[in-house]
């Protein structure tokens, strides 16, 4: 057989080897389409006559001719993808918990932009916002059909057990933020800029920024403060960078105010806090979140500003509402007053780990239903081998105990 044939004979086999029969019909060119492939392929290879891929066409030319395929005038792109699905699909099936993305994905909505954002505003829709910190939190939320899901610094305590966010480096929040961003696929996903990577300068900020959106996969950033960073974040925007602002209480400057307390309780302070909210307004900002402000203060706010508010205990009049994925899931007991407990996940869990730990204990797990068989063919086999094994060994026990002896 020539190198050729040979090629062509392989080329058959892998096809016939991958594709069911019936896909098969539907993706060989009937009689009537016959001819223009073969002058396709003919002008690709233009006629050589020592290429392989020439041969294989006119071996296929020969059969189609000698075994004419009747012209399917039903055929639909549906229908070679329902013939294909049943073996694409035992293919593609996974069972390892290694191998996570192999999973079936989710159904996925149309992306949300900056600009799905802004029509959810302007037609007075609330804005869904949840943290997530690693792959399964980003998918819950890609899942949950959230618009916005927010790489938080708050992993720092909840993620990393950190005492608070202002431990929390560049380094990790872009490990997080990569882990995140493989479960999102519709949602618009953020990112906290860390402690001490923007407060410096604009360009620490610029320089940072653009290591979180191309390193960290996210598509914008938060950063904390009032006016004092409107220039920062002026540049930012300047440059492409979408920035959400953070005013009221603003964890990674706690020790500062005193602890985790509610903001602009006083005239003065909520005068302050609306100047502040129309500073970052005025430098780009696309929405700002509002944290732990009384809710008569947060609604005035919402009211005088044309970008959307996103509260966190700063009540009902907000653009929108997010919560601390760990804590509305009730994952730590106790949480702020402002966040609903939506499930009490903690007991489930420790109660699913105490169950596992009895069964193991007890052996009832695994069981028959979760080992693995072999045939029984082999198996007899390899119970043979391991017989003359034992007794193998019992041999050299007698030799070395008789040494020993002697």
């Amino acid at each position: 057989m020539s190198a050729s044939a040979a090629f062509t004979a392989r080329q058959m086999a892998r096809l016939q080897g991958h594709l069911s029969a019936s896909t098969q019909s539907l993706l060989v060119p009937t009689a009537r389409t016959a001819p223009a492939v073969a002058q396709r392929s003919a002008r690709v290879h233009h006629g050589c006559q020592s290429c392989p891929y020439s041969s294989f066409i006119v071996a296929a030319k020969a059969s189609l001719q000698a075994n004419p395929v009747p012209l399917n005038l039903g055929l639909t792109r549906q229908t070679v993808k329902a013939s294909a699905a049943p073996s694409m699909a035992a293919m593609a099936k996974r069972h390892y918990s290694s191998r996570p993305a192999d999973a079936e994905h989710h159904h996925i909505r149309p992306k949300v932009t900056l600009a799905t954002l802004r029509k959810l505003y302007k037609r007075g829709e609330p804005i869904t916002v949840m943290t997530a910190h690693d792959f399964p939190t980003g998918t819950f939320c890609d899942k949950a059909e959230m618009d916005m899901v927010l790489v938080g610094d708050s992993l720092g305590m909840v993620a990393l057990g950190y005492p608070s966010t202002a431990e929390v480096t560049l380094d990790e929040m872009l490990h997080h933020c990569r882990a995140v961003a493989r479960g999102v696929r519709s949602s618009f996903l953020v990112a906290d800029m860390p402690f001490g990577t923007y407060e410096i300068n604009a360009d620490q900020a610029i320089s940072n920024a653009v290591r979180v959106i191309k390193e960290g996969k996210a598509e914008a950033v938060k950063l904390e403060g009032g006016r004092e960073m409107a220039p920062t974040i002026q540049r930012l925007t300047q440059v492409g960078i979408p920035v959400l602002g953070h005013i009221g209480l603003t964890p990674q400057r706690q020790a500062s105010l005193g602890g985790y307390k509610v903001q602009g309780k006083t005239v003065a302070k909520a005068k302050a806090m609306l100047e502040d909210a129309l500073a970052l307004q005025e430098a780009g900002c696309y929405a700002i979140v509002l944290e732990a402000v009384p809710e008569p203060v947060a609604t005035h706010i919402t009211k005088m500003l044309s970008i959307p508010t996103i509260g966190i205990g700063a009540g009902p009049g907000c653009s929108g509402q997010v919560l601390v994925q760990q804590d509305m899931l009730g994952l730590y007991g106790k949480v702020p007053r402002f966040c609903k407990t939506y499930r009490s996940l903690a007991d489930e869990i420790v109660g699913a780990l105490k169950e596992y730990g009895a069964d193991v204990k007890s052996g009832s797990f695994p069981a028959v239903e979760h080992t693995y068989p072999m045939p029984q063919e082999e198996l007899n086999r390899f119970r043979s081998m391991i017989g003359e094994e034992a007794k193998v060994d019992e041999v050299a026990e007698e030799v070395v105990a008789k040494k020993a002896a002697a």
